[in-house]
Parts: C-alpha cells; sequence; structure tokens
C-alpha cells in the first residue's frame, strides 16, 4: 500500500502519536534534543522532589546515603527480610543454592547461559553489541538508523538483548546474599560502568527497542535493591546509574509501542515507567510515570485478555509474559498498601487459570504461538516451558487451592516476590485438584481434553482459535493441531519456535503447518507468511462442536485456510477418558491432492513404524509399547522422518516425526490415538460397513465398535445408528448387550436388527453405562435408569422424570 493510503487511513490520535515520535527521532539525530545526553550530577540532584527526601541533598554520596537508609517506598517483600529469605532458601531449596552459586560464578567468569544458549562469551572486556553466535557486531549509530531484523546485520538481535536486559544480576544478587562474596558484587558494578561507558544515550542496538530499554530498567532495580549496601556500588556509579534511568523513563514516555507494538511491548514499556515510578519518587517526574504506567496497563487489560482469559496473541509463552507483568503491579501496589483496581484482580485470576488449565501432567506447558524465551525476572532456575513458578506465586496471592496443586510446590520465584511470609501463606492452603479437568476456552478457540490430575493423566490440548491480533506477528499456521501426553508422558507437541531473525528458513518452518500436529495439502501451510511477523494469508478457524461430560469429551472444527486450493479440512475428536482418543479429519475437494498427517513427536520418544493389520505407529521406550497410533484412509502409507523440536527460544533438538499420505479428492482420515497402560490394546482395525466407516478397538477385557456416520445411517454386521457417532463397549466379541455406549448427534440405534434406542427428536449427545439389568442414561435433559430397549425414547424420559 502506498504511505500516503495508509497515512490516510490513520486516526488523528495515531496520527498525532506517530508524528511526535518521527519529531523526537529527527530532533534526537540532528543533535537538538536533551534526551541524548545525560544530566550533570548538579542538574540531577536538582531535579530530585525535596519533599520526599525531606532535606535538600547535595552530593552523589548523600543521595547514595539516602538510597541506602531509606524504608519507603516498599519493594518486593524479601527485601525487607533478608536474613528470612537466605534462611528459606536453604532449608527449602539447598540444591537451588548450589545452582545460583554455580550461575554466579560462570557470569563472574564471562560465560553466560542465554535463552537456549550455554555458555555464550562476549568477550573480555564484555561487547554489549556483539551477537556471538554468528560474530555479527551492529554500529555504534542512532538506534532509528539500525535495521536490526536484517541477520546479515544484527544476526539474531535476541541474542544480543538478552545479553543488555541484565537479568542475570539477579543471579549475581541472590549469590551475594548467600555467600556475602563481594566479586558478585564488583562483578555487577563492573558490568554496569562498561555497559554505561559504552552505550551512549541513543546510539546502538541496546536502545532501539523500547521493551528492552523497560527490562532492562526493571534489571538494574533489582540489581540496585540487591548489592545497595555493598562498598562496591559507589556513590559516583549510583548518581550515574539514576542518570540513565531517569533517561530510560523519558525515553519510554516519548517511545511507547502504543501503535507500533500495542501487545507486551506497550504493556513491559509501561511496567517499566510504572517501576521506576514507584522505586523512585525523588524525580518530580516520579508520579507521572507511575500513573502513566499504571493506566496503560489497567486499560490494556481487557483489550490483551480475552473473555476466557486467554492472551489476545494466541501464544502460550507471551501469556505467561503477561501474567508475570500483571502479578509483579499487584505486589507491588500491595506492597505500597494502594487500592487494586477491580479489573486487575479478575484478570489475573483468568489469566491463572487458563496457565493452570493448560499445564501438562509433566508439568510442563505446550509452546502454542511464538516463544521468545525471555522472563519478567530470572529468579529462579526451571525450564523455560515450566510455568508452575507463576501458579505458585498465584497461589500465594489468592490462596488458591488448586493453583496450589498444579504448581506442586512452592518456587524460588515465590519467595523473592512475596518474601517468607508468602511462603508461610502458601504453606497454609490446603492444596486441592481443579473444578475441571477438561475445559473449552471458547473465546481464543482452545479446548483441553484430560481425564484427571495424575501424573499418569492423559491430556490433550486442541488449537482452534483465530490466528492472532492486527498482523499476527507471534501466530503459527496451527489452525486444527494438537499437542498430547499419554500416561502423563508428553508425546505429540508443538514444535516451538527456536529463531525469529537468525535464520529465515528455521524460522518459516517452525511457524508452518507441516511442524504442527495437522494436516496439510499439497505441503503448503493453511497460513502463509511474509516475513519473520507478517502473513500472505491467514486461516480463518471456527468452531462447530464442543461436548464435555465426565465419560467423554468431543470436539468438532474445522478452517478456511485451504480454500485457495479449492480445499476444506474439518477435524473432529472424540476422547473416551482413562481409554484413547478417536479423531477424524474430513477434507473435500474438487480435484487431488496429496494430503499429509503429521505427527511429531516429542525429542524423548521413539516411535517405529509397524505394521499391524493396517499401519501404525509406536511409541516404544525401554522396549514397552505405551501409545500407539492408528490411521486408516484410502491408499495410505507412513513414513518416518527426523525434524527438530524448540523446548526454548535458541534451542532445538532432533525429534521424530511420523507423517501418514495419501493422494485423492475428498477422504476421511481416522486416526485412533491409544495410551497403552499395561499393553491393554490388542488392536484396532477397520470393519465393514456401509454409510460411514466403522472399527473395532480389541481391549484385554473389553471389544468396542466406533462408527462414524457419511449418510443417512451407518450400517454394520453389528450395528446400524444415525449418530454422527457411535462408540458400543462390549465385555467381548460374542456378547449381545452393550456395556457403555456413547452416541453423538442422532436418534436411532439398532442391535443385531433390533431397536436399542429411538426418540422422535435428536439427541445432541447419550452415556450409557449398564448397571445390573438396567443402563443409567445421561442426555441433555438429566440423568436417570432406564431397560433397554427403549422405542420412544423423548416420552420415555419425560414419563421417568415426571415420576421423580
Amino acid at each position: 500500500m502506498p504511505k500516503w493510503k495508509k497515512i490516510k487511513e490513520l486516526r488523528f490520535d495515531e496520527l498525532r502519536v506517530r508524528s511526535a515520535q518521527k519529531l523526537a527521532v529527527l530532533a534526537e539525530r540532528r543533535g537538538w534534543s536533551s534526551l541524548t545526553r545525560l544530566p550533570a550530577d548538579a542538574e540531577l540532584l536538582g531535579m530530585l522532589h525535596r519533599e520526599s527526601i525531606g532535606r535538600e541533598l547535595w552530593s552523589a554520596q548523600e543521595f547514595l546515603e539516602h538510597f541506602r537508609s531509606r524504608t519507603e517506598p516498599k519493594f518486593f517483600a524479601s527485601f525487607d527480610e533478608q536474613n528470612a529469605t537466605i534462611e528459606q532458601l536453604r532449608t527449602r531449596w539447598p540444591e537451588g543454592v548450589w545452582e545460583i552459586l554455580e550461575r554466579a560464578n560462570r557470569i563472574v567468569e564471562g560465560q553466560f547461559d542465554l535463552l537456549g544458549f550455554c555458555g555464550l562469551s562476549f568477550g573480555q572486556p564484555i561487547d554489549w553489541h556483539l551477537e556471538p553466535v554468528t560474530g555479527k557486531r551492529t554500529p555504534l549509530i542512532h538506534w532509528s538508523r539500525l535495521n536490526y531484523l536484517d541477520a546479515e546485520i544484527a544476526g539474531d538481535k535476541k541474542i544480543v538483548w538478552e545479553l543488555n536486559r541484565h537479568q542475570y544480576f539477579a543471579t549475581l544478587g541472590q549469590a551475594y546474599w548467600l555467600s556475602g562474596d563481594e566479586r558478585y558484587a564488583r562483578t555487577f558494578a563492573a558490568h554496569l560502568e562498561s555497559w554505561m561507558a559504552r552505550n551512549p544515550p541513543k546510539l546502538g542496538i541496546n536502545w532501539a527497542s523500547s521493551l528492552e530499554v523497560a527490562f532492562r530498567s526493571i534489571s538494574w532495580v533489582w540489581g540496585l535493591y540487591f548489592f545497595r549496601h555493598s562498598p562496591a556500588l559507589t556513590a559516583e556509579a549510583f548518581l550515574r546509574v539514576t542518570k540513565f534511568l531517569y533517561l530510560n523513563a523519558l525515553h519510554l514516555e516519548t517511545y511507547l509501542s502504543t501503535y507500533f507494538s500495542p501487545n507486551t511491548h506497550l504493556t513491559g514499556e509501561a511496567l517499566g515507567l510504572f517501576y521506576l515510578g514507584t522505586v523512585f519518587p525523588e524525580f518530580k517526574e516520579s508520579v507521572r510515570w507511575r500513573q502513566s504506567g499504571l493506566q496503560i496497563l489497567t486499560e490494556q487489560l481487557d483489550r490483551h485478555v480475552q473473555p476466557d482469559g486467554v492472551y489476545f496473541e494466541q501464544s502460550s509463552y507471551y501469556h505467561r509474559y503477561t501474567t508475570d507483568f500483571y502479578l509483579h503491579l499487584l505486589i507491588l501496589l500491595s506492597q505500597d498498601r494502594e487500592s487494586i483496581p477491580t479489573v486487575l484482580n479478575k484478570k489475573l485470576g483468568l489469566l491463572l487459570d487458563h496457565l493452570m488449565y493448560i499445564t501438562r501432567p509433566d508439568g510442563t506447558t505446550p509452546l502454542f504461538g511464538d516463544d521468545d524465551g525471555g522472563r519478567l525476572a530470572k529468579l529462579d532456575s526451571r525450564a523455560a516451558n515450566d510455568f508452575r513458578s507463576t501458579l505458585s506465586t498465584g497461589a500465594a496471592l489468592f490462596e488458591r487451592a488448586d493453583y496450589k496443586f498444579v504448581a506442586g510446590g512452592a518456587s524460588e520465584e515465590t519467595l523473592w516476590l512475596l518474601g517468607a511470609a508468602g511462603l508461610a501463606k502458601f504453606d497454609r492452603v490446603v492444596a486441592t485438584e481443579p473444578a475441571k479437568q477438561s475445559i473449552a476456552f471458547e473465546e481464543s478457540g482452545y479446548y483441553v481434553m484430560r481425564d484427571g490430575w495424575t501424573p499418569l493423566a492423559n491430556y490433550l490440548l486442541f488449537d482452534c482459535g483465530h490466528h492472532g491480533v492486527d498482523n499476527c506477528g507471534h501466530a503459527h499456521a496451527d489452525a486444527l493441531s494438537f499437542d498430547l501426553a499419554a500416561l502423563g508422558r508428553t508425546l505429540l507437541s508443538d514444535p516451538g519456535t527456536y529463531t525469529y531473525t537468525g535464520s529465515k528458513e528455521m524460522r518459516d518452518w517452525f511457524r508452518g503447518s507441516t511442524a504442527h500436529n495437522t494436516l496439510t495439502v499439497d505441503g503448503e501451510s493453511s497460513s502463509i507468511s511474509a516475513g519473520p511477523f507478517s502473513w500472505k494469508t491467514i486461516a480463518a478457524c471456527e468452531t462447530e462442536k464442543w461436548i464435555s461430560r465426565d465419560r467423554f469429551d468431543y470436539f468438532a472444527g474445522r478452517h478456511e485456510g485451504y480454500r485457495r486450493l479449492n480445499t476444506g479440512h474439518s477435524r473432529s475428536v472424540l476422547f473416551l477418558k482413562n481409554d484413547y482418543w478417536v479423531m477424524r479429519d474430513r477434507v473435500e475437494s474438487d480435484r487431488n491432492h496429496r494430503y499429509d498427517l503429521w505427527f511429531h513427536f516429542d525429542s524423548a520418544a521413539q516411535p517405529a513404524i509397524q505394521t499391524i493389520s493396517s499401519p501404525a505407529v509406536s511409541v516404544i521406550e525401554n522396549s514397552s509399547k505405551d501409545f500407539q497410533i492408528a490411521t486408516f484412509a484410502k491408499n495410505g502409507d507412513w513414513r518416518a522422518e527426523e525434524a527438530v523440536v524448540s523446548h526454548c527460544y535458541g534451542e532445538k533438538t532432533t525429534a521424530p516425526v511420523c507423517v501418514f499420505s495419501t493422494t485423492a479428492m475428498s477422504l476421511d482420515f481416522i486416526s485412533f490415538l491409544l495410551p497403552q497402560p499395561e499393553r491393554r490394546i490388542k488392536q484396532a482395525r477397520e470393519i465393514k460397513a456401509i454409510g460411514g466407516r466403522a472399527f473395532e478397538v480389541i481391549n484385554k477385557s473389553a471389544h468396542d465398535i466406533v462408527m462414524i456416520k457419511a449418510g443417512e445411517r451407518v450400517e454394520t454386521a453389528r450395528l446400524a445408528s444415525d449418530f454422527e457417532w457411535t462408540w458400543a463397549r462390549f465385555a467381548n466379541e460374542d456378547a449381545t448387550v452393550p456395556e457403555e455406549l456413547v452416541l453423538i448427534g442422532g436418534r436411532m440405534l439398532e442391535l443385531q436388527g433390533k431397536d436399542v434406542l429411538r426418540s422422535g427428536r435428536r439427541i445432541s449427545y447419550l452415556v450409557a453405562s449398564r448397571v445390573g439389568d438396567q443402563f443409567r442414561i445421561e442426555t441433555d435433559d438429566g440423568v436417570l435408569e432406564l431397560r433397554l430397549p427403549i422405542h420412544d425414547f423423548e416420552s420415555a424420559f419425560a414419563n421417568l422424570r415426571s415420576q421423580i
């Protein structure tokens, strides 16, 4: 689109903000702006709010002594009770103490573990503009002139920025508290001095993102609190740091991402302003910074957090980011005994609820959408895909028994944020399983199927959500994909992100449909990317049905991503809890296409393709089969491939992929996803059917029949039904009476040519389980016990209900 047309479409406020930012950039480039230099010592001291100090400060030493001795404003509770914090850390996490000291020692030696990279070196002294993986070094020019998305110029800018966030200052601070060793304080001070000397105001890549300025400011604040009593923090260094922080706040105000990137960039920047306005009330502008940050964070809640509690960019990692932003906001407000906006508590509860319900049985979280590997603050050493520290803090703050249950125990991060008193509050909460096992997040389009909260539960997360917001920069082409854990073990997973700008090929692959557990047409993605953070086409998803009951979950949905190929794709999943999943993929087209059904295993899985009367995939570990996939489609074949999975940005590990492929016009794929406790299921096989598809699942102690309707009714030698889905469990192959039934969307069922059930109106769902010579039957209308056959279900049900 021509620039003049884009300008014409801008709203007045957006045009005003963007124009002001352009003018500010021009003034900085020309040297007209006061923001391109640090204030002089006397100038900075003159900017302080005398009333907030109680006297006039004449020197840097007086300013530092004031900072060291003041008791207000309150920071996080751990800083009010240093001895108690250290005692708790040593008592509860003795192995964590060793890890902190070991990481801190490596930092002192110039070795950094950042994102998914270990042992990175940026030289001695540190080169703050070096990207060490590619060896690229960005020039020291005005930040606005740097194209940091160009890998030829910056390499992977995420690596550079991660170092310059200085979040490792917290590790040095923790080690200092634990050991009293001044080496850690001297390293902190030396890195600060080095950074300030080599990053003049507004020059270089480290000024190019306002979010990075905000995160660095927050890290410096944490560092100042950790080391405020150390002799390594001299008065001169403290005064110079506060000059930079003052300039950072003005930079954030000027270059807020209100229209550039109004997502976690904007809220992260607002949190940076809130931090600076809170912990430095001595500045005359502090009230403005604090109020501005709080206002933005509060206003963005309704936009960023959908009504079902899911972060609006459809990314689990950015959802965690957002939750942490608002947890820090709530804690700092509470520390200063400020009133808490009602919307903050409400939305934080929804954010935490979603994190709780999408947690896998092994405690990790699927990385759907983008994962940038970063954190707001690095206060423990948990894996990047383990979000339970956030739930631990939420459990203590809100006294939520279910958060505590899923968190599995208190985290070190909770100690640093809430202090020993916060841990005591956590301990008093009696952990209780969440109220639900399966749950729908309907506005965002995520559906969780789960049959328990034990470490051996079965779990599936299904994605039928919108692609994202605005340019959908953090979305993946994952329409109708899923993530699965069987018997508690993560087996089929989203591959993550790996990189943003470091490699175009890797960025495209990790975002593409072939990298997700979904179906592709002619090898193409359901959504087509147009650069690292934009899209040419976007697949629109639609949920058609969701039913969740004690015995089963059922989902059906579709997307329009392959309309450009005159092809439609729909997927439905029936989950028989404590048993298995049955998945139907329906593709409809007017010409032949190659269809690929992708199953991406996690890196720890060991699948092997076998033939068991039909192609099947089994995960084999320690020579014991514990999971099997059996897929049925005309002329289909399995093939094994090797791909990669990224559990954290910058890290990738080889992972197996199994693909079921065929060429056809319109077709049904039926897949059985079979957990195998004690090798219970012997076989899944297709049987002859008219008007649809039918299958047998042979168990050691049961014989199941699954029928999926394609016409008016589906018939086998044994059963006939007009239900969309029919599942019947018999005690054995020769049994004449079913033990259980699950029926979805129909009116009639026959067994051996005789009525089992007939209804005058369509039944949305029916669950029946045998109790003696009767059946406990559940439908939308309620639960009753009836004898089979039922020739007029509607009347029989109504009569029984009237007698109760």
